[in-house]
């Protein structure tokens, strides 16, 4: 059970964050959401829902992901100019036991467009979807990505997505959330809208 101290830290952070919206500034934090259930890039979907319904800039830079009939690639011309995203992933790439110098290869690419995008786009939201899971697969270094997130702009918002996050990651992030499978159908259904 919550406390009173806990509490008063929600208002406070309540009433900080309306006072820059009413003046239009803002300060940028790191969110991670990591865990072995689902739904970890479906919250960070969430969040660019919400961002792109105040007309501010989202960019989701997907890496180890090429399928483009998701909903989230779908979706992004109804949503332009205030949504963009980009896929870093080989094409048929499944599962751990057949990755490639190209998966590497692909991931490093992604995280120098990374790089160009917080400084030429500077969003207000940066997805790097499924980055937990390419530095677990070893396809990036954890030290090239920290320097990636010291040079993020203190008005964007970064959320990091992914199984398996990295211990340097955690420690830095402001927010920390691990989805947990605690149940599901035997059979995994695949619901257009739901799970793609």
């Amino acid at each position: 059970m919550q406390g009173a101290g806990f509490e008063l830290a929600q208002q406070f952070y309540l009433i900080k964050t309306i006072e820059y919206i009413e003046k239009g500034e803002f300060v940028g934090y790191l969110y991670l959401y990591t865990g072995t259930g689902a739904g970890k890039t479906t919250n960070a979907l969430g969040l660019a829902l919400r961002t792109v319904a105040h007309k501010r800039k989202v960019v989701i830079i997907q890496f180890m992901k090429w399928w483009k009939k998701t909903g989230e690639y779908k979706i992004r011309k109804k949503l332009a100019p205030y949504y963009e995203i980009y896929q870093f992933g080989r094409k048929g790439w499944i599962g751990f036991k057949n990755l490639k110098e190209e998966d590497r290869k692909l991931a490093r690419k992604g995280l120098r467009f990374a790089e160009r995008v917080i400084r030429k786009k500077r969003p207000d939201l940066l997805v790097l979807d499924e980055i937990n899971l390419a530095l677990y697969c070893k396809l990036l270094d954890v030290k090239d990505v920290l320097k990636l997130l010291k040079k993020i702009p203190k008005k964007t918002d970064i959320v990091l997505t992914g199984r398996y996050a990295p211990k340097e990651l955690i420690k830095i992030a402001d927010f920390v959330n691990e989805i947990k499978d605690i149940k599901h159908p035997s059979k995994i259904p695949t619901t257009k809208g739901i799970q793609y």
